[in-house]
């Protein structure tokens, strides 16, 4: 396949990946702010949000303070911001329009009625008048694309740099997203109090993952299991170990003459999450395990970029 073809098939899916997971950190943390909390509370997790994205130097650079409803829009439909919701659902059109030929009707369409959809959803006022129906929505239309993708297009290596774009995006978020929570949690981790309920809880559902955790653990929700489901249980689909599966696998399907050093780097990372126990990770500090596996993610990605996909600009 041509370089090209690959990227633009990549990043349709790292685009929407990043669209709905986006959605998701910025749901969660909505959710957390109703519950009673002091202002400078509330700033903290805005803040959060801004610094796990790499935002907020250019979050300050445009609004003078941060307010839920400014960082809402920032993140969402602010054209400057290249990570935006909008920006991602249009880059992504932009990236399927550019290879309509090595998709099925069915993916084209879905994508560009994303955007199309999208222009009507911003300017009828959804956003304002409830967010977490606007995030549904995003969230709504990566599922998706998502399916229909799996259930049109031929298992080919288009196939599997769409799989390889959609997990190392979802990687790369889950961490943000557990590090938004964590990282405020002054490391004890192993402690937990009834008025957390609701926090961990909402950190459950922005993964879809609260039955899923009653039907793993069957007992009340502690901040140690959380994380352990979140990164360690292969059987989440949103988990770290998950996707490093996926990536792994589907690295395996485009392999070529020199990627085979990828891969090795791959299944490194994959390894120390198969072998790692969740007392390991706590004992070393959730958030320099999480730092340094998104640094490890970054790197992956311009190792595959380097091997399959366009020169990185310089």
């Amino acid at each position: 396949m041509l370089s090209r073809t690959a990227d633009h098939l990549f990043w349709m899916a790292r685009y929407t990946e990043r669209a709905e997971n986006t959605a998701r950190m910025l749901d969660v943390n909505l959710q957390t702010q109703l519950l009673p909390q002091s202002a400078e509370a509330a700033e903290l997790g805005w803040r959060a949000v801004l610094g796990i994205s790499e935002l907020q130097p250019a979050f300050d650079d445009k609004y003078p303070a941060i307010t839920h409803k400014d960082v809402i829009d920032f993140m969402v439909k602010d054209p400057e911001n290249p990570s935006s919701i909008a920006s991602c659902l249009t880059h992504a059109r932009e990236n399927a329009r550019a290879v309509r030929g090595a998709l099925t009707t069915e993916v084209w369409e879905t994508q560009n009625t994303t955007w199309l959809d999208m222009q009507s959803v911003l300017n009828n006022h959804t956003l304002e008048r409830d967010p977490g129906e606007f995030f549904e929505w995003v969230k709504h239309r990566s599922h998706l694309s998502r399916g229909v993708t799996i259930g049109t297009m031929l298992k080919d290596e288009a196939f599997y740099f769409i799989r390889l774009g959609t997990f190392l995006e979802r990687a790369d978020n889950t961490a943000r997203l557990l590090d938004v929570k964590f990282h405020s949690a002054d490391g004890n981790l192993l402690a937990s109090h009834d008025a957390d309920f609701y926090h961990w809880a909402s950190v459950l559902r922005s993964v879809s993952a609260f039955e899923t955790y009653r039907k793993a653990y069957r007992d009340v929700i502690t901040p140690a299991r959380v994380a352990e489901l979140l990164i360690l249980r292969a059987d989440m689909p949103r988990s770290l170990m998950a996707c490093v599966t996926e990536v792994v696998t589907n690295l395996a399907e485009v392999r070529n003459n020199s990627s085979a050093e990828t891969e090795r780097f791959a299944g490194r990372i994959h390894a120390d999450l198969r072998f790692s126990s969740m007392d390991e990770i706590l004992k070393r500090g959730l958030h320099d395990f999480l730092t340094e596996f998104l640094k490890q993610i970054y790197e992956l990605g311009n190792r595959v970029s380097r091997d399959f996909l366009l020169p990185l600009a310089a």
